[in-house]
């Protein structure tokens, strides 16, 4: 008994299986293209909106964004904070890394020589709900205000004893823990092109 129409069978199946996916994910990318700079520029809305939150004392109009060369050799755009009398008060730091379920986004606000944080603001997450997505809450966040920068961030699942403790959520430590370790990095990153220019009120050169 001939096998070859089973063969060719399968071959048509195997042949239609890569079209789809290929007519799929070309639909998609072009999803992507077309809604990029919309999502794009709905992002940088959000980060201008939240900067008073997070830089107490910030004019969101008076805002400038400064491109600059992190320790890890990457360029990146960075918010300096001004209050009304035309003060640099501080900064806002973008940052993102890996959660639990998925890429965390976050915007940190730290003083004009970034030696305190002053603000967190959860950008971007896809955390388990009723758990992990509670990061996005303010009970959370709000730990962050007032923290140092003079040592790494660590989570605990008890009351902090310590300047730079923060109690994790309940059922959620790798969330808790994952927002805490992209601060650490973040501010790390980009703590000594801050301080370079924290003695003065100029504008920091954009770096291309």
């Amino acid at each position: 008994m001939s096998t070859a129409p089973k063969k060719n069978n399968y071959l048509a199946d195997g042949w239609l299986v890569i079209l789809l996916a290929l007519l799929y994910g070309g639909g998609l990318a072009a999803v992507q293209v077309s809604l990029g700079g919309r999502i794009a520029e709905n992002r940088k809305n959000e980060t201008y909106h939240v900067i008073p939150e997070l830089v107490p004392g910030a004019v969101e109009a008076k805002t400038e964004e400064h491109t600059v060369t992190g320790s890890n050799g990457k360029t990146i755009k960075i918010y300096k904070a001004i209050d009304a009398s035309g003060q640099h008060i501080g900064w806002v730091l973008p940052g993102g890394g890996q959660g639990f379920a998925d890429r965390i986004d976050i915007l940190a606000g730290v003083n004009a020589d970034a030696r305190q944080i002053t603000g967190l603001y959860v950008l971007g997450q896809k955390e388990t709900p009723g758990l992990g997505d509670y990061i996005t809450g303010s009970d959370f966040r709000s730990q962050y205000a007032g923290k140092p920068t003079d040592q790494p961030l660590a989570v605990v699942k008890t009351d902090p004893t310590a300047p730079n403790e923060i109690r994790a959520l309940t059922g959620a430590t790798i969330s808790s823990e994952s927002v805490s370790a992209i601060v650490n990095d973040t501010i790390a990153n980009l703590k000594d092109v801050i301080n370079e220019n924290a003695s003065t009120t100029a504008p920091v050169p954009d770096q291309i």
